[in-house]
């Protein structure tokens, strides 16, 4: 495989003003499209900076793509640094000109102000890559065998030159292996248990295939990724491999497919043309988002009541006052309640109801920080499960909501 190096430039990326979104975006074009990204370095607006990590990635790699730096004010120096780097000047480019020149009278319909035509300006020394989503150009450089790209740092701009362009280009001059991947979801297991549970399949391997554990809130994805000269050939490969890991996980899988919690929920409820209705306290909403994230969610999720207080308990949800006194918000009887109430007053197919305090106050000696109760059923069978978590207060949330969907998934498959 091609080696790659990604560097993204901007001193708002190392004081964390802005997060890097482009890298990640760019590694998982790259990876489909058959190339490896080894390394991502992320350097500020700093000549002597950008010189140091041209030199060191293009030692590593054979591809070094750069995004950041193009704009058109005094803090975007990287295209006058890379015109210095491979012994270029600058010049106007006729078509970037133009480019620069329709945006800003037909469609931004602004003045073209001298600033702006500094967008035109790149390197004799490079190609030129026409940004169709805005005004800055990426150029490219070739030198003793190494290839450098610099893109925008706009992340719609750099992922249209990326998919127009710099993608078909690296295939074209390359000539690519294909990359094939197969991903499954599991819950209710650790990752290091799970590594033990399929320590001799992974031993057995073969070097053109590799597995990787991706931990998150709660869960593990496992990813197969299988490289090779023939595509049927190395998907047929993959297909075999990943069938045994399907059987040695079974137990714990939650989907053979490359999708979230909640969008397997999604698809039960659909099949089954159910509905569901939430009751969150401690979650404040979250799970409600997460099923609202999922396009055609108004199909089955009839709505959510976030019951913070005990007030709306009692007077939305129709939990009695009494056992809130008895057991407190936070127990078994009161996610009872507000499951039952919130069925009820949703008149849905299915509830989850949460309870619990997230922290970091709020707790005590006999329920102390993480304590949550969660409420899962329908009118016919109500579930319940304690969670004793010991996490910040957003880990605690999504937690939370990870295990009430996961609950919610197999009280479903119960049925």
């Amino acid at each position: 495989m091609i080696p790659v190096s990604i560097i993204t430039i901007g001193d708002e990326l190392l004081i964390g003003q802005v997060v890097d979104t482009n890298s990640a975006w760019m590694a998982r074009a790259l990876n489909k499209a058959g190339f490896a990204v080894i390394r991502r370095v992320a350097i500020g607006d700093n000549k002597p900076d950008i010189i140091h990590a041209l030199d060191e990635e293009r030692k590593q790699s054979s591809v070094i793509l750069i995004t950041g730096g193009l704009g058109p004010t005094n803090d975007d120096i990287t295209k006058y640094v890379l015109c210095a780097y491979f012994g270029g000047k600058m010049i106007v480019d006729t078509e970037a000109l133009k480019n620069v020149t329709y945006l800003f009278e037909e469609v931004f319909k602004r003045p073209l102000q001298e600033i702006n035509l500094k967008q035109a300006e790149v390197p004799d020394c490079c190609t030129v890559l026409l940004n169709k989503r805005g005004t800055a150009p990426g150029m490219l450089f070739k030198q003793n065998e190494k290839i450098f790209i610099s893109m925008p740092g706009v992340p719609d701009e750099m992922m249209g030159m990326m998919e127009d362009g710099v993608i078909p280009y690296l295939i074209k001059e390359f000539g690519m292996e294909c990359i094939v991947h197969q991903t499954l979801l599991t819950a209710g297991i650790g990752e290091s248990f799970l590594a033990e549970m399929i320590n001799d399949y992974e031993k057995s391997l073969p070097s053109s295939v590799r597995l990787a554990y991706l931990p998150a809130h709660g869960m593990v994805r496992l990813r197969l990724t299988a490289t090779g000269k023939d595509k049927a050939q190395t998907s047929s490969l993959l297909d075999t491999l990943f069938r045994q890991l399907k059987q040695l996980v079974a137990a714990y899988m939650v989907t053979d497919k490359d999708e979230t919690l909640e969008s397997v929920v999604a698809h039960l409820l659909t099949r089954q043309n159910a509905s569901l209705a939430l009751a969150e306290s401690c979650t404040g909403g979250y799970i409600s988002h997460l099923i609202t994230s999922m396009p055609g969610s108004s199909a089955y999720y009839n709505g959510g009541v976030v019951c913070y207080s005990n007030a709306v308990k009692e007077e939305v949800l129709s939990v009695n006052s009494e056992i809130l006194q008895q057991y407190g918000a936070v127990s078994e009887p009161v996610a009872r309640e507000m499951l039952t109430g919130v069925l009820s007053k949703l008149k849905s197919t299915y509830a989850i109801a949460v309870t619990g305090i997230m922290g970091p106050g709020g707790g005590s000696a006999e329920k102390p920080v993480g304590t949550v109760w969660i409420a899962v059923g329908s009118a016919l069978d109500i579930q319940t499960k304690k969670l004793n978590l010991r996490f910040d207060r957003q880990k605690n949330i999504q937690l939370t909501a990870m295990h009430g969907l996961n609950m919610l998934r197999q009280f479903i498959l119960s049925q």
